[in-house]
């Protein structure tokens, strides 16, 4: 009799139904998040999985081989050579959503190496007028590009390889017969790139922020979606990913301390994806980035200016790269005519790629450039330290490159299927 009254009584609970409730609300959360990251996966979206993955594999291969790689300082040697070629690839990315590409970023960052030499060693500019003037003329040329883009209709292979090829005259016509000019040791720029380190307060307090960003960003979206009658992430799950992201963060930056520390350098590259990411994923501009890059006719009938993006993408893109080349300047503490060659170019894009950026345009992350470059960085590092022939680190490279973009094919032919696309 008792029962019955219960059951016809939903004000009328029983500990045993309250133990299930509690049972049943944590497996939404824990198991619920879990479930929903399975289903994601097999539905083609797979985020920065792959690169994760793969950055496991490599660590463990050359730690396994020379357990000096994961040593503290080395890593912090690593941070420091991933921010000027990362810049790159966050402007590369910009590029890349919109199904387009820019050939011309390591010439450009050449070039903005060489104002820095030329105008503040040289002519005695001071110094933030020349690094001003650096990145003035990088937004001029990543306008000029989207320009003959959407005005002329020139292909960005095109015009940006032209633009490679005259960025790169540019740069010998300024370094002159000398071909490289020291910057001042000592120097702020100089200390900048090769010396200063955070504080070990300061890096465990930065740590903790992307947990905070996470619960806090978590709970409004989960508040908006309920208040719509939408499905949400559980509290449990929204908890259980702040405190992962907070114990990592944590953990490295405890981890590096025990070497020098955390580069600055690499702290305003994390800085400047984390700013890039909100913009892509948290603004207008940036859900117009994945808009014309899906389909640039279907974005334009929307009502969206698809010149104006094209316009702020290749100029974020080209100011990047004048960006990484004072950052070059500053870690090598010379301008040269090598700065900006090499495997700059190639390394810079497949970072992106690498990461998780598609070719396809239209899918991106800002996120996509930083963990590129560490799996870049990473094989290069890890190759010097077992002394083998940098030929050895291009076919890998290549390797690695390869495998992204096919597991980027198979994604999106995935998510095409599943009606994700």
């Amino acid at each position: 009799m008792s029962t019955q009254q219960n059951s016809g009584n939903p004000t009328m609970r029983t500990p045993q139904l309250d133990r299930a409730d509690a049972r049943l609300k944590h497996a939404e959360g824990i198991g619920g998040t879990v479930s929903a990251f399975i289903d994601r996966v097999r539905s083609g979206d797979l985020g920065s999985l792959p690169v994760i993955v793969g950055l496991v594999v490599i660590w463990t291969v050359f730690t396994s081989l020379n357990p000096i790689f994961l040593s503290p300082n080395n890593l912090v040697n690593l941070l420091f050579d991933c921010s000027t070629v990362g810049v790159i690839s966050l402007g590369i990315v910009c590029v890349l959503m919109l199904g387009e590409i820019d050939l011309s970023v390591g010439s450009m960052s050449g070039v903005a190496s060489a104002f820095i030499g030329v105008l503040w060693v040289n002519m005695g500019v001071p110094l933030p007028i020349a690094v001003g003037g650096a990145l003035a003329l990088g937004i001029a040329i990543g306008a000029a590009y989207a320009l003959l883009r959407t005005h002329l209709g020139m292909p960005s292979f095109v015009s940006t390889l032209a633009g490679l090829l005259a960025l790169l005259g540019l740069q010998l016509y300024m370094l002159g017969s000398t071909g490289s000019i020291n910057l001042p040791y000592g120097s702020a720029i100089v200390n900048f790139g090769q010396l200063m380190i955070m504080p070990a307060w300061l890096s465990h307090t930065l740590a903790l922020l992307p947990g905070i960003a996470l619960l806090v960003m978590g709970m409004r979206t989960r508040r908006k979606r309920q208040a719509a009658n939408l499905s949400s992430r559980s509290v449990n799950g929204l908890v259980l990913r702040a405190a992962v992201a907070t114990v990592g963060f944590e953990v490295a930056a405890f981890y590096l301390n025990q070497g020098r520390g955390v580069p600055w350098m690499f702290g305003l590259f994390v800085l400047l994806v984390v700013i890039m990411n909100y913009a892509f994923v948290r603004t207008k501009w940036g859900r117009s980035m994945k808009a014309v890059g899906g389909n640039a006719e279907a974005a334009r009938r929307s009502g969206i200016n698809v010149t104006r993006i094209y316009l702020s993408a290749f100029m974020l893109c080209s100011f990047f790269a004048s960006l990484s080349g004072v950052l070059s300047a500053a870690r090598l503490a010379s301008a040269s005519q090598q700065a900006g060659t090499g495997d700059v170019n190639l390394n810079a894009i497949a970072a992106a790629v690498i990461g998780g950026t598609s070719l396809f345009g239209g899918r991106g992350s800002a996120w996509s450039a930083l963990l590129g470059i560490i799996v870049i960085q990473s094989i290069a590092n890890g190759l010097t330290l077992l002394n083998l022939s940098s030929s050895l680190r291009y076919m890998i490279t290549g390797a690695v490159l390869a495998i992204a973009v096919i597991v980027d094919s198979l994604a999106r032919q995935s998510r095409v299927s599943h009606g994700r696309a």
